[in-house]
């Protein structure tokens, strides 16, 4: 497990694990399993909340 600093903030969404990948359950022809790679849609994979004003678009 990733040792986090204290003083970074955490996403809420992932709580610092952005990037998962889940089984299908089907293997490829080597035999090896065919997986899915799923993102964090909260931190887009950052495993840090975005900022407020880059949320903002309006100026």
């Amino acid at each position: 497990m990733p040792q986090h600093d204290s003083n970074v903030p955490v996403c809420r969404g992932c709580g610092g694990f952005p990037v998962v990948s889940i089984t299908t359950g089907a293997r490829h022809r080597d035999g090896s399993r065919v997986l899915l790679r799923v993102v964090c849609r909260a931190c887009n994979g950052t495993g840090h909340p975005t900022p407020a004003a880059a949320l903002s678009t309006r100026r």
